[in-house]
C-alpha cells in the first residue's frame, strides 16, 4: 500500500499510535508490570515494543545521525529477531520494574517525534516506497499488539482473586433472548478456486502467492457454535470422553484439569458464569464460545458429527456468500463476542467477534518467500506445530482484518478470543 501524500501517513501513523495509548489508559501503574504466564506478556513491554520496531527497523536504519533512546532497549525490547541480536527472554519480561511506565512513555514520545520528522524529509520515489512499506508494516504490528494487550490484560485480571474489570461498559446486544436458532448451513460445490491476497493493499507474507486449491464439496454453519451448544458437550461428558478427542488434545485435558472454556467459572448457587473485560458476568448461552483452543473446537465438532472447516473453505465461502454483517471487533468497544442471529442465506459474524480455528495447519503456500532480512523472521519461521484461525475478533482493530488474513496459535492456547463454526461434507 502506497500512501498518497506524507501528511496522510503522518495522520495515520499518529492515530494508531493513540489508539495503543487509549487502550492503557484505565490500567494503573501496577498492572503494567504483570505477566501471569510464559504466554502473556507485560502492557509495559508491549508499549515499549512497538516503539522499538519503528526505532529499530526504520530510524536505526534509515535515518542519518539518529540517537538511540537507550541503548539497552534494543536487548530488552527485540522479541524474536535473532538476525538483529540478543534479547530479554520472553518468560522474563514481567521482572523489570525499570525502566518505568513513565520511562516507556518518555521513549514512545522521543520515538514518535523522530518518526514524525523522518517522515518530512523529501526522498526519492523507491525510497519512499520502502520507507511507507516499512511505516505500515510497523503500523499493521502495533495493532496485533494492541490486541495482544487486551487479551494478555484479559488473563493477567483473571489469575487475581479481586478479577477485577479492565472496564465497565453494557454488554447487551441487539439480538433478542433465544433469537438463536438451530444451527443452519450453507452448502458449497467443489471446483477450482483461488485463496491468497490478490496483491492489492497490504498483507503479510505469509498471506501470499494467490494460487489455485481445489474444493470438495462442503458446508459451513451460518454462525459460530454458541455458549448454550457447547454447554450441552460438557453436561454430556466431553471433556471425560477420548472418543471425541485427538491423542495430543485428551493428554492436554488431563494433564491441565479442563472442564470448560477458559474463564468459564461457577458461581456459590452452581450457575455457570464468564470472566469478561468487564469483569464476572452471566453465562449468556446465545453468544459464541469463545476461548477454546483448537482441540476443544475439534472435539466438540466430533462430537456433534461435523468437522472445522479447512482455511481453504472458510476463506473461499466468505467471499461467495453476502457476509456484511455489524462487525463485533475492537471498535465496539464491548471486548466481548454478542449474540449474532443468522439465516438461511448469511454466514453472519464471519468477521469479528471471535477468531474461528480451522483444520488447517500454518505452513507456507506454494511459491511463498519471507521478506527480505528481518522482517523475514515475521511469520515463516512460525510455520510448525500451529493451527491457522480466520476472521478477527472483537478485539481486533476494525480495520486490520480481511479474507485472507492467517491468524496462528499452537492448538494448545485458550488466552486468545478464539471459537469456531463448523464444517461438513457433502
Amino acid at each position: 500500500m502506497l500512501f498518497e501524500t506524507t501528511s496522510y501517513l503522518i495522520e495515520k501513523f499518529a492515530t494508531v499510535r493513540n489508539q495503543t495509548i487509549a487502550l492503557i489508559e484505565p490500567l494503573e501503574a501496577e498492572d503494567f508490570i504483570i505477566q501471569a504466564s510464559s504466554d502473556v506478556s507485560p502492557p509495559k513491554w508491549h508499549i515499549a515494543h512497538t516503539t522499538w520496531f519503528f526505532e529499530r527497523m526504520i530510524l536505526q536504519e534509515y535515518s542519518k545521525g539518529y540517537r538511540v533512546f537507550h541503548p539497552k532497549y534494543n536487548y530488552l525490547f527485540n522479541s524474536y529477531y535473532n538476525s538483529i541480536g540478543a534479547y530479554q527472554p520472553r518468560q522474563q519480561r514481567g521482572m523489570l520494574s525499570r525502566p518505568t511506565v513513565e520511562d516507556i512513555i518518555a521513549y514512545r514520545a522521543y520515538v514518535d517525534g523522530q518518526m514524525v520528522e523522518f517522515l518530512k524529509e523529501e526522498r526519492t520515489p523507491e525510497d519512499q516506497r520502502k520507507i511507507e512499506a516499512l511505516v505500515e508494516m510497523g503500523l499493521q504490528h502495533e495493532q496485533q499488539h494492541q490486541e495482544l494487550i487486551l487479551m494478555d490484560v484479559k488473563y493477567n485480571f483473571f489469575t487475581n482473586p479481586l478479577l477485577p474489570a479492565y472496564q465497565s461498559k453494557s454488554l447487551t446486544t441487539d439480538v433478542p433472548e433465544n433469537a438463536v436458532k438451530e444451527t443452519s448451513f450453507i452448502q458449497f460445490e467443489e471446483g477450482l478456486v483461488e485463496i491468497g491476497h490478490t496483491g492489492d493493499g497490504f498483507a503479510f507474507d505469509n498471506e501470499s502467492p494467490r494460487h489455485k486449491t481445489w474444493l470438495h464439496p462442503f458446508e459451513l454453519a451460518t454462525r459460530p457454535v454458541t455458549n448454550g451448544e457447547y454447554l450441552a458437550f460438557i453436561e454430556a461428558g466431553g471433556y471425560e470422553k477420548s472418543e471425541y478427542w485427538l491423542s495430543d488434545g485428551f493428554a492436554t485435558v488431563q494433564k491441565e484439569g479442563w472442564k470448560a472454556p477458559l474463564y468459564w467459572m461457577k458461581d456459590d448457587a452452581g450457575e455457570w458464569t464468564i470472566f469478561t473485560m468487564n469483569g464476572v458476568e452471566p453465562l449468556r448461552l446465545d453468544e459464541p464460545v469463545c476461548h477454546v483452543s483448537f482441540y476443544e473446537a475439534d472435539a466438540y465438532s466430533r462430537f456433534i458429527g461435523k468437522r472445522l472447516p479447512t482455511e481453504a473453505e472458510w476463506e473461499w465461502a466468505s467471499r461467495q456468500v453476502d457476509s456484511v454483517t455489524k462487525r463485533n471487533m475492537m471498535g465496539s468497544g464491548t471486548f466481548h463476542p454478542v449474540a449474532v442471529e443468522e439465516s438461511e442465506t448469511t454466514l453472519a459474524s464471519m468477521f469479528g467477534n471471535v477468531w474461528e480455528w480451522t483444520s488447517s495447519a500454518y505452513s507456507s503456500y506454494p511459491g511463498s518467500k519471507p521478506l527480505e532480512g528481518a522482517l523475514g523472521e515475521y511469520n515463516a519461521k512460525f510455520m510448525c506445530n500451529q493451527m491457522v484461525l480466520r476472521g478477527g475478533a472483537c478485539v481486533t482493530p476494525d480495520d486490520h482484518i480481511r479474507e485472507t488474513y492467517r491468524n496462528f496459535f499452537p492448538p494448545d492456547k485458550r488466552w486468545l478470543f478464539g471459537g469456531f463454526r463448523l464444517a461438513g461434507d457433502m
